[in-house]
C-alpha cells in the first residue's frame, strides 16, 4: 500500500459512523503501523502479568533457611522462590545494571510437557505453542537486559525446537550487533541408534552482550599446569625467559655479543633469523625485555615470554560434561536417582562463567536443580574468586525447597556419596532464601507504608549489606521506627517513620565517620523528596534515598500498565507533610518501642 492510499483510508476511517472510539483507534493504529523486518507473534496473556497489574512484588527472607559462613569474606548468594517475572521485577530495583553474567536454561518448548503456560502444559498440538513461548520469553528477556551491566553478557541454552525463534527474539531485544556467538554443546556421546533420522548429540548456547562496544576481550584462563612455566615475576607480571632465535623468517640483522662476536648457527655458520625487528629488539634490550647471556661457552639471546591473559574460547564445547554427568552429580549429592530431569553439568556452567571476571555478579532465573550456584561456588574455590549468585525458580512440586535449596545446602555443608566417600563442603559461602510477597498497587497511605516496611530485605540485597546492629550512635534501634546495618565499612540506615527524622539527624551528627565514608539513608517519604532540608546539617555524612518512590520508579519501567487507575486524594500522598515536633522522641521510648 502506498502512502497516498494509506492517507485516504485513514481519513475514511476517521469519518466512518457506527464505530466506537476503541474500534476507531484500533483501525487507525493498524493503518499507521509500519512494516518491519523481524519476528512477529501473537501476544498471549499471562496470569502472572495480569496479577502484576494490581500488585507489587517484594522479597521477604525465610530466615530458617539461612546458611551463614564463619568466613567474613564469604560471598552472599540468594535463592528466590517465586515466579521469575515477579522476581525479575524486584531485581529491576535491587540490581539494575549490576549483573555481569546471566545464564538461563529456559523450557525448550518440545511439546512434551516441559513448558507450562498459565498452569497448563503447552503440547505439540497447541496452535499458539510458539506465540506463547515467545510472549513468555520476551517479557523476561527485556527485564534481564536492564539488569545487565555495561559489559554484561547473557548465555541462553536452547535446542532446535525454538533455536531459530530465540535467535530472532534476542536480535530484537539485545540488538543484532550485540550477538557474539552461538556455542554448540555436545550433550551426549554415543547411542541414538533408535533415532528416526539423525541422532542429535548437541544443543546450543546463544551468547549476547549488553553492549559489545563496552565488552572487554574474552579469554578463558589457562590451567595451573600450563601456567607453572611462568616462574619468574617482575613489575609487569609473571614470565619465563624464552629463546629468541628461529630458523626461518625475514628478520635478519647481526647481533653483537658482549665479547664482539656475532651470533650465528653453530652447525653451519649461517646468520640467524630473528623473531623481532631490529628497532624493537634494541628497544626490548634496553628495557630489559630481552637479554644476551652466556650459557656455558655459548652466547644466546632470550626474551621475556609474558603470561597470557588466557585463550580464546571455541564455539564447539565437547569436553565440558554431558547430561549424564549432570545426573551423576545429583545422584552423588542426593544419594538417589531421578532427582531432576536433564540437569546441566557443572563443567558446562563453570566454562561459561569463565567468560566473566572472578568477581562477577551471576544470575540464573530458570534455576532448575541449582547447577549455576553450585558451579559458582566450585569455581570460586578453585580460583579464589568472589563471584556472587542469584537463583530464581518457582516451587512447583517442591523443586525450590527440596532440590534447588537442598542441593546447594549439601554442597556448602558437605555430603556423602552413595559409595561412602565424603565430599567436603564449600563452607566459605553464605546463602539466603527469599519468597515473593505482594502489596497492592493502589497508592493509599497504608499501601505506601506497607511497601516500605516489606522492603528491608530487598535493601539488604541491593546494598549487599546484611549485618544488623542493635544500636545506632548509642541508641537502641526499633524495627517499627528505624534499623541500622553495618559491615566492612558499609553503613545503611532505614527510617520507617518520618517524624523521627530530627532525632536521627542529631544522632548522625554525633558520629565520627572515617574520611570519605557515608551512611546510605533510606527514609519513608510520600514524595520524591527524602527530607533533604531536614538532613542538610549532616549532608556531608549521608547519601539520601526516598522510599517508596525509588522502588516505584524502578518498577514503573518494567511493570505492565494498570487497566484502571484508582486515584486517592490524600494529603499524605499528594503533598509532603511537615515533620512534626518529635513528641515523643526516640530518647523517650521504652523497651517495647512505645512512649513512656
Amino acid at each position: 500500500m502506498n502512502a497516498e492510499t494509506k492517507a485516504r483510508l485513514i481519513e475514511r476511517v476517521k469519518s466512518l459512523e457506527g464505530l466506537t472510539n476503541d474500534e476507531r483507534s484500533a483501525l487507525l493504529e493498524l493503518l499507521r503501523t509500519e512494516k518491519a523486518y523481524g519476528l512477529v507473534w501473537e501476544n498471549k496473556p499471562e496470569d502472572v502479568e495480569e496479577r502484576l497489574r494490581d500488585e507489587l512484588p517484594v522479597l521477604v527472607e525465610d530466615e530458617t533457611k539461612r546458611i551463614i559462613s564463619d568466613s567474613p569474606d564469604a560471598p552472599n548468594h540468594a535463592l528466590i522462590e517465586g515466579d521469575n517475572l515477579e522476581a525479575l521485577t524486584t531485581l529491576a530495583y535491587t540490581h539494575a545494571g549490576k549483573i555481569d553474567v546471566i545464564y538461563i536454561d529456559p523450557p525448550y518448548n518440545t511439546g512434551n510437557k516441559d513448558f507450562v503456560y498459565n498452569d497448563a502444559f503447552v503440547d505439540s498440538e497447541d496452535a499458539y505453542r510458539h506465540s506463547k513461548w515467545l510472549s513468555f520469553m520476551s517479557k523476561r528477556l527485556r527485564i534481564a537486559k536492564k539488569l545487565l551491566s555495561d559489559c554484561g553478557i547473557i548465555f541462553i541454552s536452547i535446542d532446535d525446537n525454538e533455536q531459530a525463534n530465540l535467535k530472532l527474539l534476542c536480535d530484537d531485544v539485545f540488538s543484532e550487533k550485540n550477538f557474539i556467538a552461538q556455542l554448540i554443546w555436545q550433550k551426549k556421546k554415543g547411542g541414538g541408534n533408535d533415532s528416526k533420522y539423525v541422532a542429535t548429540e548437541h544443543e546450543y548456547v546463544l551468547l549476547y552482550a549488553k553492549n559489545t562496544s563496552s565488552l572487554n576481550n574474552i579469554f578463558i584462563p589457562y590451567g595451573q599446569d600450563y601456567l607453572s612455566r611462568y616462574k619468574e615475576k617482575d613489575s609487569e607480571g609473571r614470565f619465563f625467559w624464552d629463546t629468541f632465535k628461529r630458523k626461518s623468517g625475514k628478520q635478519y640483522y647481526p647481533i653483537q655479543c658482549p665479547d664482539g662476536s656475532i651470533l650465528q648457527y653453530e652447525e653451519n655458520g649461517e646468520p640467524i633469523s630473528w623473531l623481532r625487528s631490529e628497532p624493537r629488539f634494541l628497544s626490548d634490550l634496553k628495557k630489559g625485555e630481552a637479554r644476551i647471556i652466556k650459557v656455558g661457552e655459548k652466547w644466546t639471546v632470550h626474551f621475556k615470554q609474558r603470561q597470557p591473559a588466557g585463550y580464546k574460547p571455541r564455539s564447539l564445547m565437547n569436553d565440558v560434561g554431558t547430561t549424564s554427568s549432570g545426573a551423576d552429580k545429583l545422584k552423588d549429592i542426593f544419594n538417589k536417582t531421578h532427582v531432576f530431569e536433564n540437569p546441566k553439568p557443572n563443567g558446562l556452567i563453570e566454562f561459561l562463567l569463565k567468560f566473566g571476571s572472578e568477581s562477577s555478579n551471576v544470575l540464573d532465573f530458570f534455576a532448575g536443580s541449582g547447577t549455576t550456584l553450585h558451579a559458582v561456588m566450585q569455581l570460586n574455590a578453585e580460583d579464589g574468586g568472589q563471584r556472587q549468585c542469584i537463583l530464581v525458580t518457582n516451587n512447583e512440586n517442591g523443586i525450590c525447597e527440596n532440590v534447588t535449596y537442598e542441593r546447594n545446602k549439601r554442597v556448602i555443608n558437605g555430603y556423602t556419596k552413595p559409595n561412602g566417600d565424603h565430599v567436603e563442603g564449600l563452607h566459605a559461602n553464605n546463602l539466603r532464601y527469599y519468597r515473593t510477597a505482594y502489596v497492592s498497587r493502589n497508592r493509599t497511605p497504608q499501601n505506601l507504608r506497607r511497601l516500605v516496611e516489606l522492603s528491608t530485605d530487598m535493601l539488604c540485597i541491593k546494598e549487599n549489606l546484611y549485618t544488623e546492629c542493635r544500636e545506632f550512635a548509642g541508641v537502641k534501634t526499633r524495627k517499627q521506627f528505624f534499623r541500622y546495618f553495618e559491615q566492612g565499612g558499609k553503613r545503611m540506615l532505614i527510617i520507617y517513620r518520618e517524624e523521627y527524622v530530627p532525632d536521627l539527624v542529631n544522632l548522625i551528627d554525633r558520629l565520627d565517620l572515617p574520611d570519605g565514608k557515608r551512611i546510605k539513608v533510606y527514609v519513608f517519604s510520600p514524595s520524591e523528596d527524602p527530607w533533604a532540608g531536614e538532613f542538610e546539617p549532616v549532608e556531608d555524612k549521608i547519601t539520601l534515598c526516598a522510599l517508596p518512590m525509588a522502588i516505584l520508579n524502578a518498577y514503573r519501567r518494567v511493570l505492565p500498565k494498570r487497566r484502571k487507575q484508582v486515584i486517592y486524594v490524600d494529603q499524605e500522598t499528594s503533598k509532603k507533610p511537615e515533620v512534626p515536633a518529635s513528641e515523643p522522641t526516640l530518647f523517650d521510648m521504652n523497651e517495647e518501642g512505645g512512649a513512656q
